[in-house]
């Protein structure tokens, strides 16, 4: 065995400056420390951005005993048809246990384009207008490191789901804010996403010849709002005319209420062509471990999203896409209808939100009612004189405060909506914090149980 490397001249005078080589005696002499690093300032941002602070929440209920409703995701299983599926793509064909084709498992992009091509109006073509991802996480991280470039603007709604912000940052771009404003609702009167909108002159100024995005979160995390049809075309006409690209974030498409009616900003005279619109597997089938994402759009953009992912992902697990694509055929033929899984689950979890809703009241607090999504805010300002002050966190926004106290003291979990929000807006909005809604019936009993002490504990 000889050496790894040559010890010519030029290293044994790096030697001297540190440098390191193995040695077949086993010696390993030092070299100059490696000089690697990140784009200026990320070592900086990363820890105050919302992640840090999810996990901090998280691990808090899990010391505590706590009801989880912070955390989005079901604490069911999928559907039977959509578990089989996923049972035969494991023991059935072994080809499966092998790479398939880089943008996507073939019967699934076939039945993505063949689905949404209908919704969105398009004659879609699998292999130019979907791409499957790792989530619409992926979905999104690809959308922006493929189009977003140094120096670009990408627009952002408030209150955001929290990984927009970081995914420009990492791709050179400049998030510009724009909030949702809250209409104030009378006394006694209830709430609604409906009533926050956005300021059309407002929207309309943050637009600039740098904007090269913006980002549409429909219905949305955590706020649970439904954009309107007047609202889409607001933003539409403003993408047209600055020549701005919508990323349309979707993933809860399915599960709008009251009657509200979903409407993809890619189906709107004009959109398409600007347009990515992005869904996900695992919240269209109660599936979010499987990690299966989309994204639907126009050749000229997709072909830079293509480019990102052949040389990143390269390649998504091909069971999992398969399961994915054999759920999508068996909807397919039931769409519409009281057996279709779209429809049950969307009654089930409008049940789950009224439920919640009445047991949060019933201790004071004030929901802001959702349109859609697996998600509702609530409004804390009553509680703020009634709450102690917690040791050591007197400099916190208030509703990281008020969540700590809750976990510790009610057995309840929530998530602070404050970090939903970028940092000169936060004080705004640090009287809100959000439950996640989509879970058992045994865990809402667990809640009701929590809530009903809570309550007892008010009563003079």
């Amino acid at each position: 065995m000889g050496l790894v490397m040559t010890l010519t001249q030029s290293s044994r005078l790096g030697l001297e400056a540190g440098c390191s080589v193995f040695l077949e005696q086993g010696l390993c002499l030092p070299y100059p420390a490696l000089k690697a690093s990140r784009s200026p300032g990320w070592d900086g941002l990363l820890p105050t951005l919302c992640l840090s602070l999810r996990v901090e929440f998280i691990k808090l209920a899990s010391e505590n005993e706590t009801v989880n409703l912070g955390q989005g995701f079901p604490d069911f299983a999928p559907p039977d048809f959509a578990m089989e599926a996923f049972q035969h793509a494991v023991s059935g064909d072994f080809m499966l246990n092998q790479y398939t084709k880089a943008f996507g498992y073939p019967p699934l992009t076939k039945v993505l384009a063949d689905f949404f091509g209908k919704l969105l109006g398009q004659e879609m073509e699998p292999l130019k207008n979907v791409l499957v991802t790792v989530g619409a996480y992926g979905a999104l991280f690809t959308a922006f490191q493929a189009l977003v470039d140094e120096g670009d603007e990408v627009i952002i709604i408030e209150p955001y789901f929290d990984c927009y912000e970081p995914m420009t940052l990492m791709a050179g771009g400049r998030p510009v804010f724009v909030p949702l404003k809250p209409s104030p609702s009378q006394d006694g009167e209830l709430d609604y996403s409906s009533n926050w909108q956005l300021d059309p002159t407002e929207l309309a100024n943050k637009f600039t010849s740098r904007t090269k995005a913006l980002v549409l979160n429909t219905p949305s995390n955590p706020l649970g709002k439904v954009f309107s049809k007047a609202e889409l075309e607001l933003v539409a006409s403003l993408c047209q005319q600055h020549d701005v690209v919508c990323i349309s974030d979707e993933v809860y498409q399915w599960l709008v209420f009251d009657g509200n009616q979903h409407i993809s900003i890619a189906s709107l005279p004009g959109m398409w062509e600007r347009t990515l619109t992005i869904g996900s597997a695992g919240k269209t089938f109660s599936a979010t471990g499987w990690k299966v994402g989309w994204v639907l759009g126009p050749d000229q953009l997709m072909k830079h999203l293509r480019t990102v992912h052949q040389n990143s992902i390269f390649h998504c697990p091909t069971q999992a896409q398969a399961a994915v694509a054999w759920s999508f055929e068996r909807e397919q033929q039931h769409f519409g209808q009281p057996s279709s899984y779209f429809v049950q689950l969307l009654q089930a979890t409008q049940h789950k939100r009224d439920h919640v809703t009445r047991s949060l009241q019933s201790v004071g607090l004030r929901p802001v009612i959702p349109q859609g999504s697996y998600f509702l805010i609530t409004d804390i300002s009553d509680f703020k004189s009634k709450m102690p002050n917690l040791p050591g966190a007197e400099d916190e926004a208030y509703d990281r405060r008020f969540v700590k106290w809750m976990i510790k003291n009610k057995g309840l979990s929530a998530i602070p909506v404050s970090i939903f929000y970028s940092v000169p807006h936060q004080k705004h909005f640090d009287h809100y914090v959000r439950f996640c809604f989509i879970k058992d019936e045994a865990t809402l009993q667990a809640m009701d149980k929590k809530l009903q002490k809570w309550k007892a504990e008010l009563t003079p």
